[in-house]
């Protein structure tokens, strides 16, 4: 069965991408690849709000904070981690593996990181060299307030790393204006594109902190690497390995796309999306997980689950009967909540009312009286 994906990446990719991606498959090196990587590349930063060096990697998003880790701290030194769920927890797992001291400034699942439990936690260790946070923590749908984070890292002469995984494209996040020293995003989330490749942001404070490292953490997940191969090799092959260049061709599209839109009506379209479903299942008896306001996130929304049913059953339903793919919740939210992504396709409104009419069937064969369009009250929000 051919199953469209409403979860929370990856996305549903427009044709127009995947055409672009089943055209011959160009060189990764020359003038006509450098025309298509500095075009990429500067839509990228267009994208990031930055001027900061960015690297285009053959990776996922977890690569790339494996990269900011093991280049910019030694072994022994210790970083600060926000962890208020999977994605939080995984950063402070991959820190670990590099043989970095972690400290923990935790919140409840479903609740947003405290600037103020940031800045005890770093008087509390002095030593520590680095904070890491999760922008977009998925598996709540919850966001955190990186910039009020990032200023309290600041305060302290200290770099922020900001995994940016699900949000970078999908909400504003400008990283020069926000001070993000290390960004971290992927092209299969906001971007719109299949997954293959991933990004990274490294601003001046990040790179003094590569540079003074004397701890070598690999060859390829190494930011030295990168840029050598930038400054050296630049004007015929920019980065030290082949790169997908399909991949690549398909996210010159996506970008292009995006930015013709213009962000604030791409940001505007996840915005409507989530608020349509939100407002659709809440008509239809179900409850968020997080309440509206700033740490909703518009990307995704995990929705509680119903006595009346295991969250399985719909699932289930969901992609048996109509093609539709949903997720559940992670780890100890695992059969509390679903998942539902408003990215790609899913932000039109052509897939949230087929997905909104699938749960009111649903819902109405468990014998839940749900009269017919019940849901689709929040189609008209703007």
């Amino acid at each position: 069965m051919r199953y469209k994906l409403y979860i929370p990446g990856p996305c549903e990719v427009d044709e127009e991408v995947l055409m672009a991606m089943a055209q011959p498959t160009p060189r990764h090196y020359g003038p006509d690849w450098l025309e298509i990587y500095h075009e990429v590349i500067g839509m990228l930063k267009q994208i990031f709000g930055t001027q900061n060096d960015l690297f285009m990697v053959p990776a996922a998003g977890s690569a790339l904070l494996d990269m900011a880790f093991g280049s910019m701290l030694a072994d022994g030194e210790t970083v600060v981690v926000g962890m208020n769920g999977f994605f939080g927890e995984r950063m402070g797992t991959i820190a670990e593996c590099h043989g970095l001291r972690v400290v923990p400034f935790t919140a409840p699942l479903g609740q947003p990181l405290d600037p103020d439990e940031l800045r005890r936690a770093l008087r509390e260790n002095p030593e520590a060299r680095a904070v890491a946070v999760v922008h977009h923590e998925t598996a709540t749908t919850v966001m955190n307030p990186v910039r009020e984070l990032a200023e309290v890292v600041h305060q302290a002469g200290l770099p922020i790393i900001v995994d940016a995984v699900s949000s970078l494209g999908g909400v504003p996040l400008p990283v020069d204006e926000w001070g993000i020293d290390v960004c971290v995003t992927v092209a299969n989330k906001c971007l719109e594109c299949p997954p293959g490749l991933a990004f990274i942001s490294v601003g001046p404070r990040a790179w003094e902190w590569v540079d003074r490292n004397e701890s070598r953490h690999g060859w390829y997940l190494n930011l030295r690497t990168w840029r050598w191969y930038a400054e050296n090799w630049g004007a015929w092959h920019p980065t030290p390995v082949t790169m997908p260049t399909n991949n690549v061709l398909g996210l010159r599209v996506s970008l292009r796309r995006i930015l013709a839109e213009g962000l604030e009506a791409h940001f505007a379209r996840y915005r409507w999306a989530s608020q349509a479903v939100r407002r659709g299942l809440e008509a239809v008896g179900f409850e968020m997980l997080i309440p509206d306001g700033p740490t909703a996130s518009p990307i995704a929304t995990a929705v509680k689950a119903r006595p009346e049913f295991a969250v399985r059953e719909l699932m289930d339903y969901l992609a048996q009967e109509h093609g539709i793919l949903i997720s559940g919740g992670l780890e100890p939210l695992a059969g509390k909540i679903f998942r539902v992504g408003h990215m790609g396709k899913a932000a039109t409104q052509p897939f949230v009312m087929e997905f909104l009419f699938a749960v009111e069937e649903f819902l109405r064969g468990k014998g839940i009286p749900v009269p017919t369009g019940a849901s689709v009250i929040g189609l008209s929000i703007r």
